[in-house]
């Protein structure tokens, strides 16, 4: 499914409440900082089993990562979200039941994104929530309304095709032979068994910061190109 670029600060929609501090509505694919850096994002969780893991390796290795949270996964497991937040990671919505958002109108996307963000400050009274991602990376409308209500829009530069576990050592060869300076790189810790993809980054993070590789947060006020590689489920 392809994703639209979204460009220029859109204007608000029709029925949904300006943020106190405005964002971008242009998808951004870049980390923050120059040169050798990269941002590590993890869609569909939270997992019971795999993101608890993901969270001791990335605490092992002092990185901050981006969680897109699926709403019903976070209903489900409240507790987990807490680690996530505890440890220090930036929250992303991606929608309450990773719909195909693309063709729906702004008032409906809103409902679902405020729905979703209701679910998370349950889990975490007060969350700041920074990010949307579309489900399948059908854009549609959405930045527009995730702009409106605080979150920039999040899109990827490599995706790894972990949704289908090829095997760590593929997953290890696809993210060293496919990351770009800046990139944002997209992952799953829930959707399925995540095993690989945990055991992936744990391999990978220790030979790219010998490579002289920093890993932050994705850019979040400056406008970026909207750019993106595989389609996730």
């Amino acid at each position: 499914m392809r994703s639209s670029a979204v460009t220029g600060r859109a204007p608000r929609p029709a029925g949904v409440t300006a943020p106190v501090r405005p964002v971008s509505a242009d998808v951004v694919d870049t980390a923050r900082g120059g040169g050798r850096t990269l941002s590590l994002t993890f869609d569909d969780g939270p997992n019971p089993t795999d993101t608890p893991r993901l969270l001791g390796v990335l605490r092992r290795h002092r990185i901050a990562a981006v969680f897109c949270l699926w709403g019903e996964h976070v209903d489900d497991h409240p507790d987990v979200v807490r680690r996530i937040v505890a440890d220090g990671h930036a929250l992303c919505n991606h929608g309450m039941r990773h719909d195909d958002m693309g063709s729906w109108p702004p008032a409906r996307i809103a409902a679902d994104l405020r729905e979703t963000n209701d679910a998370i400050r349950r889990a975490v009274p007060g969350a700041r929530i920074r990010y949307f991602r579309a489900p399948y990376g059908a854009w549609g409308q959405t930045p527009a309304v995730a702009a409106s209500l605080g979150m920039r829009p999040l899109g990827w530069r490599l995706a790894v095709g972990d949704w289908e576990p090829p095997g760590t050592d593929e997953l290890v060869r696809r993210l060293l032979d496919g990351v770009t300076p800046g990139a944002v790189v997209l992952m799953h810790d829930g959707g399925g068994d995540r095993r690989q993809t945990v055991d992936a980054v744990d391999r990978v993070v220790p030979v790219l910061r010998a490579w002289r590789w920093r890993f932050t947060l994705p850019a979040r006020d400056r406008p970026q190109p909207a750019r993106r590689t595989h389609t996730p489920r």
